[in-house]
């Protein structure tokens, strides 16, 4: 005989201002099952949860209803109370009547009414709930750390420290990211490699850190606590075990000695040349040199080998080939970071057509002292120190038309970091502003713009620019000033566009390996804005940094200890607990048709097979693995047999639900 309490909370005025909380509270009173019904103030608070808890101890109560906000809020609020009170914690439901009745509703009449009919269904659906107890899954407490930039380094060090087992993975030859390339950090002025090496060599160096770089994740399967992962760890053509990092194969490559056959240097933006077996910059982690096959003449043609004729190591190996390493993880972090808009992208601005129209990361290696220019601001075109600069803010962001919809967050500050870099190089020199708004959000942010303009002498212009051209030897930059209403036309040596930043390449295809939703520019989604802001939809899968949106350094580092936090805190316990609401699969009525498995969006449908007392096969069935399972109920609404199941939604509990509105 079911016993059922009903809770109505106020939410303050939230649901009480709209709706009639008494009178729902008296109408649920009257229910079939129905043995105890209140209304309160704030019923998620101490004294709220104690009613409950009280009624159940006093009524002997099989059930409970709270009626207030959206589950995703306070769901395991009142089912951790219900559970103190000696109460299966799945024998809670709540009904919303704040999100689907108060806040959606004006006339109060209507809206009690509609609030009495959502009380009405949950009671219904709570007479047919069965206790369900956690599923427990074992879990391998070791993370997988994808991008081994700052965002990357921060979270595979917050976790080694933290006693776990961290795997990081990093596409290009060397650790680091593009912090590893910037001349000085806003707003501090610190310089970036001196702040960002010691942690690249504590992560070589850790104990607890696995690191791979030069390569590049495959293939995810598996499920929180337990992912299988497949590393493609590609061929360097040198022996990173006999290494020394002498740099002699690179001093003697024959690509290396002549301009016609050096190759565009990626780590400066194409702004110096390398020879074809490189380290991308001094300070890389690891300090060992990688051969560019595409571009080394003995891959081409088999007739140099000179690299490996003066390795006084004998590192250098031809014949090295890509390993795919298979490491099973418990949780993974995604750290991927971002590319900024190739200067290319804009026509109108000269990008791609003047060699001294470039982006913001291409200023930064002109500016650093490991850069191409020793870090003296030279014109790529002919080299001479430029006496006039144009920094153009906003160049693609927050322009649909041209580029991205988007803000991309950094762009104003690091153009006033290089306005202000650029007057302590150039004393003389005259730096020059256009801008839309200046977002300076941070903490010290805004007094740093303020110093690129009072103290550093950097002319600011509010306005867009609207075409950039060349003419006798210089780039005339035609904009407004629309603070002054006049028309600005500036004859530059050299101009600087902030271009957008964008998610890495590849980017949407990890995110489809990994299940995690992204955006439409290929930004991955966290699972709530506010509330689980590092965590995704994909359970066991974390974001880090830049992937998820344009961030800075701080914010960067911040949100990596947070993802860090996370898998040390799901890591803290040797077996995870998941919700029992998963699908389940009566596998004596399947018929093994396996739509369940083709709808299933995370792979949680595997075939099991079912076999005689001799051994035969009989048939094959489907079944759930209940660690993979989200319960979303894809394989219950495909199931042509009605085999499927899903717990705490089951058949029995819908139609209850539609017989309490009466349709049908």
């Amino acid at each position: 005989m079911a016993r059922i309490g009903v809770f109505v909370c106020h939410c303050g005025e939230n649901i009480a201002r709209t709706v009639d909380c008494a009178k729902v509270a008296e109408f649920a009173s009257r229910l079939p099952g129905v043995v105890h019904a209140v209304d309160y103030r704030y019923m998620c608070s101490d004294p709220g949860q104690r009613l409950i808890q009280e009624a159940i101890r006093e009524k002997n109560l099989t059930g409970v209803v709270v009626a207030s906000c959206s589950p995703h809020m306070h769901e395991v609020t009142f089912r951790r109370a219900v559970q103190r009170a000696g109460l299966n914690p799945f024998l809670c439901e709540m009904a919303n009547i704040r999100e689907q009745c108060s806040w959606v509703h004006q006339d109060r009449e209507e809206a009690t009414e509609k609030a009495c009919e959502l009380v009405h269904l949950m009671v219904e659906k709570v007479k047919w709930n069965q206790p369900l107890e956690p599923i427990r899954v074992p879990m391998t407490r070791k993370a997988l750390v994808i991008g081994g930039g700052i965002a990357g380094i921060q979270a595979a060090l917050d976790i080694a420290n933290g006693g776990r087992e961290v795997i990081l993975v990093e596409k290009e030859p060397s650790i680091g990211g593009h912090m590893a390339q910037l001349s000085e950090t806003f707003p501090t002025l610190d310089c970036s490699q001196c702040i960002m090496t010691p942690r690249m060599v504590e992560v070589k160096n850790h104990p607890r850190i696995t690191l791979y770089t030069y390569s590049e994740v495959e293939s995810v399967d598996g499920y929180i606590g337990n992912f299988e992962v497949k590393i493609r760890k590609k061929a360097r053509s040198v022996d990173e075990n006999l290494c020394t990092g002498c740099g002699e194969c690179q001093t003697k490559c024959p690509q290396g000695k002549s301009k016609t056959t050096q190759i565009p240097n990626e780590f400066d933006m194409g702004l110096s040349r390398r020879p074809a077996i490189f380290v991308p910059f001094p300070q890389a982690v690891p300090n060992v040199p990688v051969i560019d096959r595409a571009h080394c003449r003995y891959f081409e043609d088999g007739k140099c080998g000179v690299c490996k004729k003066v390795c006084p190591a004998g590192a250098v190996d031809f014949e090295q080939e890509d390993q795919v390493i298979t490491e099973t993880v418990g949780a993974i972090i995604v750290a991927t970071g971002y590319d900024v808009m190739p200067a290319s992208h804009y026509g109108e601005y000269g990008g791609g057509r003047y060699a001294d129209v470039i982006d913001g990361l291409q200023f930064e290696r002109l500016l650093s002292a490991s850069g191409p220019t020793g870090g003296e601001p030279r014109r790529p075109s002919d080299g001479k120190v430029p006496e006039t600069v144009v920094f153009v803010a906003c160049a693609g962001s927050r322009d649909p038309a041209h580029g991205v919809g988007y803000c991309s967050k950094i762009c104003c500050m690091y153009t006033a970091k290089h306005a202000m870099l650029y007057k302590h190089k150039v004393h003389h020199g005259q730096a020059y502003v256009f801008y839309m708004d200046i977002r300076a959000g941070g903490k010290n942010y805004d007094e740093f713009v303020r110093r690129a303009i009072e103290e550093e002498g950097a002319v600011y212009l509010r306005g867009r620019v609207s075409r950039i051209y060349e003419k006798d030897g210089k780039l005339i930059v035609k904009g407004a000033d629309t603070l002054s209403g006049s028309p600005v036309e500036i004859e530059a040596d050299l101009v600087v566009l902030a271009t957008a930043v964008q998610p890495r390449d590849g980017a949407e295809a990890l995110a489809q390996m990994l299940k995690v939703p992204y955006d439409g520019y290929c930004f991955l989604s966290e699972a709530h804005p506010k509330l689980r802001p590092v965590e995704t939809n994909s359970s066991g899968v974390y974001l880090a940094g830049a992937c998820q949106a344009p961030k800075d350094i701080p914010e960067t580092v911040a949100q990596a200890s947070a993802a860090a936090g996370k898998v040390l805190g799901l890591f803290s316990v040797e077996e995870m607990e998941r919700e029992p609401t998963v699908s389940r699969i009566n596998e004596r009525t399947c018929i093994g048709c396996f739509d369940c498995e083709r709808v299933c969006p995370f792979g949680a449908i595997e075939r099991k097979e079912i076999r005689d007392r001799q051994g035969n096969l009989v048939k094959l069935v489907s079944h759930v693995n209940p660690g993979v399972c989200a319960g979303c109920g894809a394989c219950v609404t495909t199931c042509r047999s009605g085999s499927a199941d899903l717990a705490g939604f089951s058949d029995e509990q819908v139609m209850a639900q539609i017989a309490a509105l009466g349709v049908g």
